[in-house]
């Protein structure tokens, strides 16, 4: 026994075990080093060598997997997402992932899971939040929000090591009805209907990049004029519009009383676009005939807005814009949206479906994939991902897949389309 008392020197990174003045057998296990440089080691403590044994071992396993608890005080779960989402998330996502991240951490997952050590959160504790989120009115899809936030957010904090497993990676969300994101394209006819309708409303053109090239609605809104090669007949997509978020600007002595989207003073702090941050989404797209017809008008009509406003004209390079210039919202975007769908007669539908609705007409049209995806700005992915690498879209396969949309939609004569092939030839 005095023999095992006796401590030995060892080599570094190699764990003590001694007896105790106290009986009880004594480990100190090597764990890395602090903040400040200094080497950090974990005191365990059992009442037999065995029993301590095997804690050590499980212990340096854990050390050498990058899984074991750093030094200091453990992170609540509150503290750490909200460290994460305005720390270590914000400076490296988009500002829309930021704020579909923020309004679950403030909203949902402080809340509901704040008060937990973090090294203690277990998967029943996501769960009964999720049941308890679709309990007080919550879809589906807003309890899967906040799981995908959660398990990112954990995801990092076991790479740092403060804590040992991802409860989120283990916790089983609730199940997602089938028909909660079920998309019914438009049919042919729907879309003709359409048609009619946006002929009489001012930025017509906007609703047919939707609808005849499924452009999504931040692409659209942040075209500008520069984009758009009407000679040629194509326009280059390479950033998106930012939904607005403003400030309070009235003032801590004199407030206004509403939120800061409504005050009378607001100052917006998110810029209007943002770059497309994928290849696939920086993309050039074919306009079929009429579009480029409809584009003219609408530059046309721009420009008369411009001179009978005078100076009242907010200045922009933007393809849509306001009555008065300036880029236009989303919000306002949406609600237009919808009107033209109630003055068409055609079935409610959300804006993105009119992107369903343009894939779904390709794809019928018997457009190559390829060439679908660079006017979808799909991420290729598998096969696809190889045809993108290997593969390059020629001006004439867009050029054809403009000349089908055209057929399809505004029911082009066929022999234009042949009088069109002949030049092209020549």
């Amino acid at each position: 026994m005095a023999e095992e008392k006796k401590r030995t020197r060892r080599a570094n990174g190699e764990s003590a075990i001694y007896l105790g003045k106290d009986e009880r057998w004594h480990a100190r296990v090597p764990m890395g080093y602090k903040d400040d440089g200094t080497p950090y080691r974990r005191h365990l403590t059992r009442p037999t060598r065995k029993e301590l044994v095997d804690e050590v071992r499980r212990l340096e396993k854990q050390r050498d997997e990058g899984s074991a608890r750093q030094p200091g005080k453990p992170w609540t779960v509150a503290k750490w997402l909200e460290h994460w989402v305005e720390n270590i998330a914000k400076p490296v996502v988009s500002e829309n992932t930021y704020a579909g991240y923020e309004v679950a951490v403030r909203v949902h997952l402080v809340p509901g899971i704040g008060r937990h050590r973090i090294d203690r959160l277990e998967p029943e504790h996501l769960e009964s939040l999720y049941r308890r989120m679709q309990s007080a009115g919550s879809k589906a899809g807003t309890a899967h929000q906040a799981h995908r936030t959660a398990r990112t957010a954990l995801g990092e904090a076991v790479r740092r090591g403060h804590a040992a497993k991802n409860a989120a990676a283990l916790a089983k969300p609730p199940r997602m009805e089938e028909d909660e994101n079920e998309v019914e394209p438009y049919s042919v006819d729907e879309v003709q209907s359409l048609l009619l309708e946006v002929n009489k409303r001012r930025n017509s053109a906007r609703w047919m990049l939707a609808l005849a090239l499924g452009l999504r609605q931040g692409e659209t809104l942040g075209l500008r004029w520069s984009d758009v090669d009407l000679d040629n007949e194509y326009l280059k997509l390479r950033r998106n519009r930012l939904r607005p978020k403003y400030e309070h600007g009235c003032g801590e002595a004199a407030p206004c009383g509403r939120k800061a989207g409504y005050c009378p003073a607001r100052v917006q702090v998110r810029r209007e676009t943002k770059n497309t941050k994928s290849r696939a989404g920086r993309r050039a797209v074919p306009l079929p005939g009429p579009l480029v017809v409809m584009l003219r008008s609408h530059r046309e009509a721009q420009a008369r807005e411009r001179a009978a406003a005078r100076n009242l004209w907010t200045e922009s390079e933007y393809v849509f814009t306001k009555p008065l210039g300036g880029p236009l919202s989303p919000n306002t975007d949406y609600h237009d949206w919808k009107r033209l769908l109630e003055d068409a007669g055609v079935r409610d539908g959300r804006l993105h479906d009119a992107r369903h609705t343009a894939g779904t007409v390709l794809m019928l049209l018997g457009v190559p994939d390829r060439v679908i995806d660079q006017i979808m700005g799909w991420e290729p992915g598998g096969a696809a991902r190889m045809r993108a690498r290997y593969l390059h879209v020629t001006d004439p396969m867009l050029k054809e897949a403009a000349r089908k949309i055209e057929r399809a939609i505004w029911g082009a004569p066929e022999n234009l389309a042949v009088d069109k092939d002949q030049d092209n030839e020549v």
